[in-house]
């Protein structure tokens, strides 16, 4: 699976960049803001069969995604600048995903849909939609006034929910016709009498009855359903916010409780698996060069000199009309970057089996066999730049392992932000930056290396001192409450001294 968005985190919203201080709480509350102002354009899936030989067939799919709007209140989303022109860069086709994505809508959405059909208080939302059916009902209120009864004509140029407001409006208006979708963009319009009219609206014939309707306003998410129900491996690539995504778009509003998404998307989908978990763990236990992104974890992996001594990797092999993925790389395309997801993911579990095992690997080893070297990773989402290494959608998160925080105390430097600090230090290193008292601010890196030389680098700085933080020493909460302590212990002493004098 993979997924592209109109935007990834909201500047608008104030300290919402991901933070190497964010706990897994803290985060979800930034990227649930963030969820909830972006939306899908595009999401690709892969879908890997085992073949009878070592070979894996893949067929790959792209779906361009808009929200419903059909009886809906009206959609907002936000377009972030910079993943505008970053997907832009990459060939993304906007007119697409206007003009013919496909509907989805979450499980409250579809509630408050359905309680308008039945109730009759179904409305058209956009004036664009009010156009195209005003056109149609002056075109039919026109012609009908002349027309025998089984006269017909037809409405054409209609497209997506069109061809389906345009029959509930004129059903709705005019007692006298009842409506059939021809295909090809087009409705047929038939002047019936209003006996013949009720007949026909309770044949099974009837191609806008209150369930088809639905089912066609649901769209995407029918399909998302299905991957629910079949609970096969869900695998994708730094997937948090993918997840966030499906859980909001397609299942419900994302809730406020961090535990709760959690428990949702584990039943949703019982086995997930990550490959920049997968690839960080290969990296160190193979040696391979570090890589940043999944292009490049392919490339790496597709070289023959990893894993020269063992069998070969499975055969990957593209279904004929996906047959365009094999002879040219399309970076950022959804269903090219779920391809490149998969195939990671079994040439990283051939590559951890080889090397994992004192006996000889088969030559062409099972799919459990390569879940069964991937288990430390099942459930382990990649969380990036924060408090954890890996959100465990299974149980409990895993610690990350930074170097130890640093502490900068100002002397002599009055006034001094937060955002000169990162200033100060941005050249050295990417630190992120909290303040901790008036004159000290805490600085948290991922790199060891860093860490030691800005603790070198400003061993006599003339305004700023460094060193490693020490909770019990650095500690705003432990330094209160040591001076209370050492109030509470001088009057405890003030009193046991004044009251021995009293008594001598």
């Amino acid at each position: 699976l993979d997924m592209e968005f109109t935007g990834l985190h909201s500047t608008s919203l104030q300290n919402n960049e991901p933070s190497l201080f964010d706990s897994p709480e803290e985060r979800y509350v930034k990227a649930r803001q963030s969820v909830q102002r972006f939306t899908l354009v595009q999401l690709g899936l892969a879908i890997f069969s085992k073949e009878n030989s070592n070979k894996y067939l893949v067929h790959s799919y792209n779906f361009f995604l808009f929200p419903s709007t059909l009886g809906m209140k009206d959609v907002e989303f936000t377009l972030s600048t910079s993943s505008i022109q970053f997907l832009s860069h990459y060939g993304f086709d906007y007119n697409k995903f206007l003009k013919d994505g496909i509907p989805y809508m979450n499980e409250v959405q579809e509630k408050i849909l359905r309680q308008h059909l039945l109730a009759g208080t179904w409305k058209v939302c956009s004036n664009a939609d009010r156009d195209v059916l005003n056109k149609a009902i002056v075109e039919v209120t026109t012609w009908i006034a002349a027309a025998k009864e089984e006269d017909t004509m037809i409405l054409q140029d209609l497209s997506g929910y069109h061809m389906i407001e345009v029959q509930l409006v004129l059903r709705q208006a005019l007692e006298n016709v009842w409506t059939e979708p021809l295909g090809d963009k087009k409705v047929m319009v038939k002047k019936v009498s209003p006996e013949h009219r009720q007949l026909l609206e309770n044949s099974s014939y009837d191609r806008c009855q209150k369930k088809l309707i639905l089912l066609s306003a649901r769209g995407f998410t029918n399909l998302f359903q299905i991957l629910v129900k079949v609970k096969k491996p869900l695998v994708g690539h730094n997937m948090l916010m993918d997840l966030m995504h499906l859980h909001d778009k397609f299942y419900r509003p994302l809730p406020e409780s961090y535990e709760e998404f959690k428990r949702n998307i584990h039943n949703l989908f019982p086995v997930i698996i990550d490959t920049k978990t997968v690839t960080k763990s290969v990296q160190k236990k193979c040696l391979f060069p570090r890589i940043s992104s999944l292009v490049e974890a392919y490339a790496v992996l597709c070289s023959s000199n990893l894993n020269s001594k063992g069998p070969p990797c499975p055969v990957i092999a593209l279904a004929s009309g996906c047959s365009r993925y094999a002879e040219k790389k399309f970076p950022h395309e959804a269903g090219y970057d779920a391809f490149l997801c998969g195939s990671v993911l079994l040439m990283s579990a051939h590559l951890l089996l080889c090397r994992s095992t004192d006996a000889a690997v088969e030559a062409e080893p099972s799919f459990s066999q390569y879940l069964a070297v991937l288990a430390e990773h099942v459930n382990k989402v990649n969380f990036i730049r924060g408090g954890v290494s890996s959100i465990n959608f299974s149980g409990e998160d895993c610690p990350c392992r930074h170097p130890p925080a640093l502490v900068v105390h100002v002397r002599g430097w009055p006034g001094l932000t937060e955002g000169q600090i990162y200033q100060e230090f941005k050249a050295r290193c990417r630190f992120d930056v909290r303040r901790l008292s008036k004159n000290q601010f805490i600085l948290l890196s991922n790199k060891y290396k860093q860490v030691r030389h800005v603790l070198r680098d400003y061993k006599h700085h003339p305004h700023l001192q460094v060193s490693v933080y020490r909770h019990w020493r650095h500690s705003p909460s432990v330094n209160c409450l040591l001076q209370i302590s050492g109030i509470v212990a001088l009057w405890s002493l003030l009193a046991f001294v004044l009251g021995g004098a009293r008594s001598c």
